[in-house]
C-alpha cells in the first residue's frame, strides 16, 4: 500500500507542476517547478523519502526517453546537419569527458583520473526537452533546434556509452585507449544492430497483426510502449549497448512508416507519446527533489572524508559548471565558423552565425533528465565493499551542473533568443504550406478520375449527375491550399477567411455539444450514443485547434 500511495504522490506532484506554471506570476520552467515540489515533498515534517534503485531507476527510465527522442528527430535535417550534430555529439563529448576528467582529478587529487572521467561522461548529455520548456513562448531558429534536437539525441547515447568505459576503468583500475576504441565501436555497432532488427522485426509483426485483427490500437500501442524496452535489454543481454539500441529503435521505426494507413493506431500513438515523456521527465525531476536532502548528506561525509572546506564544497561545482560553459563555447563558435566556411565554398550564400547564436547554442547546453539517470546509476557496477570512488561527491556535483545549467538558461536563454533574427517567412510554414498544396493536388486528381470512371461505368444519369456534384463539392474544399504563393492580398483575405471560418465551427460545435449534453439530461439519449457522436465533433475541434492549418 505504501508504494501505491508513494506512487500516486509523485504523479500527482507532476501533474500538479504543469498548473503551478500556468498560476504563478513570472516564469519558472517545469523542470525547476518539479524539482522544487520534490524537495517539498521530502521535508522532514511530510517525512516523505523514496529510496532509489540506481538500476531500476536507469532502465526504467531512459530506454523510453531515448526512444522517443529518436521517433521525433526529423530525418532530413538529421541527415543535412550530421555534420554539427556528430561535432557536438562525439567530438564536444570527448573533449567534455577529457576536460572534466583532468580538471576534477587537477582539483581534488583523491578523486581518481577514470572517476572524474565518468563525471565527464555524466555530464556530456544535453536535454532538448528542458532547454523547450525554458524557453516557453520564445522562438528558436529552426535549423539551431534541429542541431540542439539533433545534438542531445546523439550525445545521449554517445556520453553513457563513454560512462560505461569510465566505470569499468574506475572500477577495475585498467584502461587501454585502443582497446576501449575496438570495444566502443563494437558496442555502439552491435547496439545499433539489434534497435534496427527490433523495430523492423515489430513493424512485421503490427503489418500480420493488422492483417487478422485489422487496427486494433490498443494492442499496438501496448507493443510500442514495450518496444524501447525490449531494445535496450536484448542488447544489454547481449553485451552492447542498449541506449544506441533504444535510440536506433526509435529512428528506425520512424523510417518504415509502419502507422500509414492505421487511424485509431496513430491517433492514440501521438497523445501517447508526449504524455509519457511528461511524465517519465517529470518524475525523473521530482524524484531529483526528493534526493537533495540525501545527496547534500553524501556531499558533507565527502566534504569531511577529503578535508574539503565549505567554501570549497561550493566553489568547486560553480567551476566545474564554468569549465564546461568555456568548452562548450569555444567549440561552438569554432564549430559555426567551419560550418560557415563550408558552406560558403559550395558557392552558398549564408550568414556569418553572430555572437549571441553562439552564447545562445551555448547556454542551451542544459543538463537534465538523462544526466540525473546516469549519476544515479554509477553504484550499479559499485556492489563491491569499496564501492565507486567518490560517488557521492560526483552525484553532488552533476545535481549542482544540473540546477545551474537550468537556472542560467531559465534566465539568459530568452534574452539570448530575442536578439536573433529570424527568417521573415519561416521555413517551416513555407514548407508546409507546400506540402499541403502538393496534397491537395494529389486529392482533386484521385476524385476527378473517380468522377470519370463513375461517370463511364454509371448506369443511372441521375446517380452519376449526383456523384459528380458530390465529388465536385469535395474538390471545392481544396481549392484554397492550390494557391501558396499566391500574393500578399490574396494571402491575408484568405487568412481573415480562414480565421472567420474557424470561429464560425467553432462556435457550431460547442452547440452540438451542448445539444448532446441536454438530451443525455433529459434522458432523450443513452451515454453510448452521446460519446459515440462526442468522439466525431472532439476529433473535428481538434484539428480545428491544432494551429497546423497556416494559410499565411
Amino acid at each position: 500500500m505504501t508504494i501505491v500511495l508513494t506512487s500516486l504522490i509523485l504523479l500527482f506532484a507532476v501533474a500538479i507542476s504543469g498548473v503551478m506554471i500556468g498560476v504563478l506570476p513570472f516564469h519558472l520552467p517545469r523542470p525547476l517547478v518539479q524539482i522544487a515540489l520534490g524537495a517539498g515533498l521530502a521535508v522532514p515534517s511530510f517525512g516523505m523519502h523514496v529510496a532509489l534503485d540506481p538500476e531500476i531507476f536507469f532502465v526504467l527510465f531512459v530506454p523510453p526517453l531515448l526512444f522517443i527522442d529518436g521517433w521525433r528527430m526529423p530525418r532530413r535535417e538529421f541527415r543535412h546537419l550530421a555534420m554539427p550534430i556528430t561535432a557536438l555529439a562525439l567530438g564536444l563529448v570527448m573533449v567534455t569527458v577529457a576536460g572534466v576528467g583532468f580538471f576534477i582529478h587537477w582539483l581534488i587529487p583523491a578523486i581518481p583520473l577514470a572517476a572524474g572521467f565518468a563525471l565527464g561522461a555524466v555530464l556530456s548529455p544535453t536535454d532538448a526537452v528542458a532547454v523547450s520548456a525554458i524557453t516557453g513562448g520564445a522562438s528558436i531558429p529552426p535549423r539551431l533546434l534541429h542541431i540542439l534536437q539533433g545534438e542531445a539525441l546523439m550525445n545521449d547515447a554517445s556520453g553513457l556509452v563513454a560512462l560505461r568505459f569510465a566505470i569499468a576503468a574506475a572500477l577495475t583500475g585498467t584502461f587501454s585507449i585502443g582497446q576501449a576504441g575496438v570495444s566502443f565501436v563494437l558496442i555502439g555497432g552491435g547496439g545499433l544492430a539489434i534497435g534496427v532488427a527490433i523495430a523492423w522485426v515489430f513493424a512485421q509483426v503490427r503489418q500480420l497483426m493488422t492483417q487478422w485483427r485489422g487496427d486494433d490500437p490498443a494492442s499496438h500501442v501496448t507493443l510500442l510502449v514495450l518496444l524501447p524496452f525490449a531494445a535496450y535489454l536484448l542488447a544489454e543481454h547481449l553485451g552492447v549497448s542498449g541506449i544506441l539500441a533504444a535510440v536506433a529503435a526509435g529512428m528506425t521505426l520512424n523510417s518504415l512508416d509502419t502507422l500509414k494507413g492505421e487511424l485509431n493506431t496513430r491517433l492514440q500513438s501521438r497523445g501517447m507519446w508526449p504524455m509519457i515523456e511528461f511524465v517519465f521527465n517529470g518524475l525523473i525531476f521530482v524524484l531529483l527533489g526528493q534526493q537533495i536532502p540525501a545527496i547534500l548528506s553524501l556531499a558533507d561525509n565527502a566534504r569531511v572524508n577529503m578535508e574539503l572546506s565549505r567554501f570549497e564544497i561550493v566553489a568547486y561545482p560553480l567551476a566545474l559548471f564554468g569549465l564546461l560553459l568555456a568548452i562548450r563555447f569555444v567549440w561552438v563558435g569554432a564549430l559555426l565558423k567551419l560550418v560557415v566556411w563550408r558552406a560558403r565554398r559550395r558557392g552558398e550564400r549564408i550568414r556569418r552565425a553572430s555572437s549571441r547564436v553562439v552564447a545562445a547554442t551555448t547556454v542551451a547546453g542544459v543538463r537534465g533528465a538523462i544526466t540525473l539517470a546516469a549519476v544515479l546509476s554509477l553504484p550499479i557496477a559499485a556492489h563491491e565493499a569499496s564501492g565507486f570512488p567518490a560517488r557521492g561527491l560526483l552525484i553532488y556535483f552533476a545535481v549542482c551542473v544540473i540546477l545551474a545549467s537550468l537556472l542560467l538558461a531559465t534566465f539568459a536563454l530568452p534574452l539570448l533568443l530575442r536578439g536573433i533574427e529570424l527568417p521573415e517567412d519561416d521555413p517551416r510554414a513555407v514548407e508546409e504550406r507546400h506540402a499541403r498544396a502538393e496534397a491537395a493536388r494529389s486529392a482533386i486528381r484521385r476524385l476527378d478520375d473517380m468522377r470519370e470512371q463513375r461517370r463511364e461505368e454509371a448506369d443511372d444519369e441521375d446517380e452519376a449527375s449526383l456523384y459528380s456534384e458530390v465529388a465536385g463539392r469535395i474538390m471545392a474544399a481544396y481549392q484554397p491550399w492550390l494557391d501558396p504563393d499566391s500574393d500578399a492580398e490574396d494571402k491575408q483575405r484568405a487568412r481573415r477567411g480562414f480565421t472567420m471560418e474557424r470561429s464560425l465551427r467553432l462556435a457550431a460545435l460547442a452547440a452540438e455539444r451542448d445539444a448532446l449534453y441536454r438530451l443525455r439530461h433529459e434522458g432523450n439519449i443513452n451515454d453510448i450514443t452521446m460519446r459515440r457522436i462526442l468522439a466525431d465533433i472532439d476529433l473535428t475541434e481538434a484539428s480545428l485547434r491544432s494551429g497546423r492549418r497556416n494559410k499565411s
